[in-house]
Order: structure tokens, then sequence, then C-alpha cells
């Protein structure tokens, strides 16, 4: 047997100890006897009946849109004077910007008697919610603008902002009190997950500084959704994004040049944003948050307030096939569907598991003899993010030469999973089987090895080799320098990898 095979086997046996049971969010229970401390910043809405209109919940949560002052669509609107986001160019015209919901999951447990929704299919905001019966939910928020400018610039660009809410149950001397907190937020950005903008509520070291309604800012000309956890107006990278911070887009409003200028985000990128370029959710009358932007009774007075619709089918764009083909990542089929968690796993399956991006890397190898590389998870079933610097840690496992008898593992770093340009460096081991001449005999070399070099990755999804997304969204190539030897180098040589995958 190749010593490669129980290696592999180590290697998972290994990930099962590390990862051990499933984790259980540190949340109380809905069936808590006592309320625990109100945490204001991250409260939404608290009352007494159970009983909730699927509109009121959408707007109880609905997030404020912070535009550049230089946005293309705004001309040089600010104010009540803003009409962006816009309808789609189907629906019906406003007088106020548009933003589009969809509660595209309602989240109860398998414990109890199984909850559905009844869907009220004339006016789907008017469907009436059992917080009594649920756990939590998902909400999208879709925002539409009628082109996209800068670097590759289009007609119809539809983007999206994502929040899990928890539902929280307390009883006390006067009966059950219901409150809505928020999870994380997820602004996505270019249609791609590596890029995702997420902000997670940490419940071992919360921000108080968090502001709610919570603020997205959108890329200038571009229109990318961009999370500003304190609402200053400015884009702090670990503060305003706190999970894969080396991947996340960032806030790049310099891309409406037409240039990209950098592969990660620096802070000359993003421009400040100003108050009058915010544009308002209409909370409800009863919202905790709408009296701290009152001014004598009127709620966001010198600011525009949008509208919440239902987010319409893809199908409803045509015969306009570029819209209804921009629309059609960000419709959720069916919705509200209901999904059933139960035990331990009913939170750490919805929130933090989906937190996880399970990845695998194939490429043709040339370093002087052909082959084949692997790359996947340091933990098989778990990415390792670096700890202070970011970035990420995975197996690389390669065979090449006649019979791809020769075979290597590393362990290999990389600062990002998904920049079109950045670095890597991997150490390990290297087993090379040759064969002498005159001699009918196979020998073997062990030696420790390292490499570094450059990697190109890119969405392939919309370029003319969109045929490869059939795999995945991400192809590349990686140049490389190869050395043996530990304390004393023995020869170096390239290496190039093409292939499919981040890393």
């Amino acid at each position: 047997m190749r010593p490669i095979i129980p290696f592999t086997l180590f290697l998972i046996l290994l990930a099962s100890l590390l990862l051990g049971s499933p984790m259980a969010l540190a949340i109380a229970d809905k069936e808590d006897t006592q309320a625990e401390e109100s945490h204001n910043f991250i409260l939404f809405w608290e009352g007494t009946n159970p009983l909730m209109k699927m509109s009121d919940l959408v707007a109880y949560c609905a997030p404020v849109f912070w535009f550049s002052p230089d946005e293309p669509e705004l001309g040089t609107r600010q104010g009540k004077d803003i009409k962006i986001p816009a309808p789609f160019p189907f629906d019906d015209d406003a007088e106020t910007p548009i933003v589009y919901y969809q509660v595209p999951k309602v989240i109860v447990s398998s414990d109890g008697d199984y909850y559905e929704p009844e869907v009220n299919e004339k006016n789907i905001g008017d469907t009436i919610l059992d917080l009594s019966k649920i756990y939590g939910f998902d909400l999208d928020y879709n925002h539409y603008y009628r082109f996209e400018s800068g670097l590759g610039g289009h007609d119809h660009d539809t983007e999206q902002v994502q929040f899990k809410i928890y539902v929280h149950r307390y009883e006390s001397a006067t009966g059950a009190t219901y409150q809505l907190y928020l999870l994380q937020v997820t602004a996505k950005a270019h249609a791609l997950m590596w890029y995702d903008n997420i902000y997670k509520v940490n419940r071992d070291n919360l921000n108080e500084e968090l502001e709610l309604p919570f603020h997205i800012f959108v890329e200038e000309g571009k229109h990318a959704s961009i999370t500003d956890m304190n609402a200053d107006g400015y884009y702090t990278p670990g503060y305003d994004v706190n999970v894969r911070r080396n991947d996340a887009w960032g806030l790049r409003d310099v891309i409406r040049t037409g240039a990209l200028f950098s592969p990660k985000f620096e802070g000359w990128m993003a421009k400040v944003r100003q108050d009058p370029h915010r544009v308002f959710p209409p909370l409800p009358a009863d919202s905790p948050h709408r009296a701290k932007h009152s001014r004598n009774g009127e709620y966001a007075p010198d600011n525009a307030i949008y509208e919440l619709r239902p987010m319409p089918s893809h199908e409803a764009a045509l015969p306009d096939k570029a819209l209804a083909k921009d629309m059609v990542s960000y419709y959720s089929e069916g919705w509200p569907v209901t999904k059933e968690l139960s035990g331990e796993a009913k939170f750490f399956d919805w929130w933090q598991a989906e937190n996880f991006i399970h990845s695998l890397a194939v490429a043709f190898r040339w370093n002087d003899v052909a082959g084949v590389s692997f790359c996947f998870p340091l933990l098989i079933v778990k990415n390792v993010e670096a700890p202070l610097v970011g970035g990420w840690l995975v197996n690389r496992i390669y065979l090449q030469d006649h019979a791809l008898r020769d075979f290597g593992y590393n362990i290999l770093y990389t600062p990002s999973a998904s920049r079109f340009l950045d670095g890597y460096f991997a150490a390990g081991l290297e087993v090379d089987f040759y064969e002498s001449p005159g001699v009918d005999e196979l020998f073997r070399s062990t030696d420790f090895v390292y490499e570094t070099g450059i990697k190109l990755r890119g969405n392939v999804k919309y370029s003319p080799l969109k045929f490869l997304s059939v795999l995945t969204d991400f192809w590349g190539v990686r140049l490389g320098v190869k050395a043996k030897g530990f304390m004393k180098i023995d020869e170096l040589s390239y290496v190039l990898e093409f292939g499919a995958g981040v890393w």
C-alpha cells in the first residue's frame, strides 16, 4: 500500500478528533422562565402578541441604504429627492425608493407540533406569522438599479442583503414576551459568495457600537452591498466585516472609474458617506429605533423613506431576458420555506454551519514532470482561517511522474481564497521514486520541500470561459518556485498549476 493512503486516513481521524461534536450556539432557549438582560443594540422589536404580519416583520428589521455622494444614478439629488433603489421596469412606478423583500426561510423546531405559516395568496405581506412557534427567519432585501457603470458596466443591476433573525421568548409574571434579535448580516457583492461582506454578532464579545436600523453601504456605480455595523459612514475591515475578512470585497467606490487598482481592499478605495445620501426603511410606529431618527415627531424628516414590496419572480421580467437573468439568482422559489431543526443542531446548522465554505481545488501540475494536484480544507470538512493575519491554511496533495508514482503533501497558506492576484507559501514532504541506470530496482527518496509563488484566480461565470463554470466558478493559475532540503537547499525548480477551485 502506498504511504499516501494511510496518511489520508490519518488526516480524517485527526479531523474527527479536532471537530468533536457539533457546537451549540449559546443563545437562551425559548422555554426560559426568566428574562435575560435586554441587548437593545441587537434588538429589533419586542412585544407580547406572538401574531405578526410578514410585512411588519420585514419593516422592523429593514436596513438603511447609504449611497456615495457621487453615485451616478443619484445625479445631484439628495435627501427627500432620492428615488433609488428603483422599482423594476415592469413594476408600478413610485414617488419613493423601492426595496423588495423575501422571507426565504422560516426556522421551526421539529421537537413539537409542525408549524407552517398559511400564506396569503392575494397579498403575501398580509401572511400572519406565529412567533410562539418560530425560532428564526432568513430575510432578504433586494435593491435594483437601472444600470451599472464602471468596470463591466451594463443595464439592470439587482443586489441583495441577507439577515438572520432570532426569535427569543421569555416568561414573566405578566406572560410571554417575544423579541426579534439580529444574528448576522450578509451583504452580497458581485454575485460571488467568497466576496460576501458579513457581519456576525459575537455573543461572547458584543459590540455595543452596533447601530440599528442596520446600515448598508451601496458601492458607487457598481451597487455591491457592504455592512456598516456602527453607521459611522466609514468602512473598517474587521469591524464592519468580521467573517472572512481578507476575502470580503469591502467598499471599492473607485472601480466606477473602470480600474481594479489592487486585488485587495485599500482604505482610499472607499468614499466617506454623508447624511443626505441615506435612504431609510419604513419603520413601524412602535419600532424602538424610530425615535432616534425623528425630529419634532417626524421620522427621518430630511431623508427619503423607501417602500417595501414583495420580491417578484424573475419570470415577471420577461420578455426582457437580460433583466430576468439579472434577477434569477436573487429570487427564492416558493418562499417562505419552513425548515425544521431539532436539538443542539437547530442553531448550529442554520447559523454557524453556513459560515464554513467547503471547497476542493483540482489542478494539472507541471514540475519537471506532469502530475495532478488536490487542495482541500485543513480539517477535511472545515476550513481553517489563520489567526490574527487572516487567510487560509489548507492541505495540498500532488501526484506526479510515471503512473503518478511520486507524491507530496504540503500545508499551504494563502492570504485569501478569492483575490484575483495573491501569494502563497507551502511546506511539507515529497516522496520521489526513481530508477538507477543498470539496476532493475525502484529507489525512493524523501525530502522536505517548500514552495512559494503567486496565484491568479478569476470568476469565469461571466466571461467567455463561462462553459467551465459547470464544474466551479473559480479557475486559476499558480506560478511558483519549489526548493528541496530543510537547512540546505539541494535544488530549485519551477512549478506551474492550472485548474479549478479557489486555492
